[in-house]
């Protein structure tokens, strides 16, 4: 590449907000994948597909732009990503715990239910509220896991699956659309979730994901995995405040896309430090791996639970995230439903 051309793709960098600084040119030119910061997994050591990468085309200049979230509703770069979707009059019904969501309105026939069959790497003892009392388990995946049977994986007890699609504003990870097909194939409903980078706009993240994931009434609602990332280049620390409303400028944006309103998956020191007592209308997917939720978060209601991330599995190498829904197998149907429901309703 001729000096004039880099110095041109530099100089367009630095105009960006959400940048990371670096002084390497070669660094940063280079686009790496995050580390796995969502489980305890360990890169595989077998070879693993290289990060797909391309541009996000929301620009972070502009009087309207958010100090630290970036366009909100009533801006052009808001408006060009939501133009498109099906807007609902009012916010879906919240989803806060899977008691709340009654059967309502167009039935769907239940889905199978199996049994988890699991095991793990380091079994922890939860005591008289293991995860092996809750009716519905599941698993989240990324490039990782590798190729997965999901057939078998399903029989295994993976009833759900969150499978990684995006991070940041430009990072897609190549395994999901594969996982994304297969896992429908095999029957096992699905979600997406995105890896926040705090360093960029939400609304460029929010963009990158509506690209990249596909909109599906039988989908489970988008997941924003809100933590820190020790990893990345960006070091810098938001306040509460800051952290919160970037969450909700890029959970807006989903919500009005996909017509569901976003699951936030958090870590114990990132919530205690930005998110307990916060965001309380929105659905929360806790992990804590060494206790029951109620323990590491006290007075959050949550949805799902990932208690193993050295989950074994038939179906897939290594070690896999293990988690359960927090209701019955019935409350799991009436909330599978709800969410079918509200997702039609908005195109009708």
């Amino acid at each position: 590449m001729r000096l004039s051309v880099l110095s041109a793709v530099l100089l367009g960098c630095a105009s960006m907000a959400g940048c990371a600084s670096s002084s390497n040119p070669t660094a940063a030119l280079s686009i790496k994948p995050s580390a796995e910061i969502t489980s305890s997994v360990s890169k595989a050591n077998s070879p693993v597909p290289e990060v797909a990468v391309g541009e996000s085309r929301v620009k972070t200049e502009g009087a309207e732009m958010l100090a630290w979230a970036g366009p909100g509703p009533g801006s052009d770069v808001f408006e060009s990503v939501t133009k498109q979707s099906a807007v609902p009059s009012e916010r879906p019904e919240d989803a806060v715990s899977a008691v709340e969501m009654p059967s309502e309105g167009r039935s769907r026939k239940r889905s199978r239910v199996y049994s988890q069959q699991f095991r793990d790497a380091h079994p922890i003892n939860f005591g008289k509220r293991a995860p092996k009392h809750y009716q519905v388990h599941g698993v989240d995946v990324s490039r990782w896991q590798g190729d997965i049977d999901w057939v078998k994986l399903r029989t295994q007890g993976a009833n759900f699956a969150f499978i990684k699609a995006t991070d940041g504003g430009d990072h897609l990870d190549p395994m999901f659309q594969k996982n994304w097909r297969r896992a429908k194939e095999a029957g096992i409903r699905r979600g997406a979730y995105h890896f926040f980078y705090w360093c960029r706009v939400a609304s460029s993240q929010a963009e990158w994901f509506i690209r990249n994931v596909p909109r599906d009434p039988d989908a489970l609602p988008p997941v924003i995995d809100a933590e820190y990332n020790g990893e990345s280049s960006c070091k810098k620390r938001l306040t509460r405040a800051q952290y919160v409303e970037k969450i909700k400028v890029f959970s807006d944006m989903l919500e009005r896309h996909y017509g569901k309103r976003p699951i936030i998956y958090t870590a114990p020191d990132f919530y205690e430090d930005n998110l307990s007592g916060e965001l309380k209308n929105h659905p929360f997917w806790l992990r804590s791996v060494a206790a029951h939720p109620s323990k590491r978060y006290p007075n959050r209601r949550w949805m799902f639970w990932q208690y193993s991330g050295s989950g074994l599995s038939h179906g897939v190498e290594g070690k896999i995230d293990l988690n359960v829904f927090a209701g019955s197998e019935n409350d799991w149907h009436n909330w599978l439903n709800g969410q079918s429901n509200a997702r039609s309703a908005s195109l009708d």
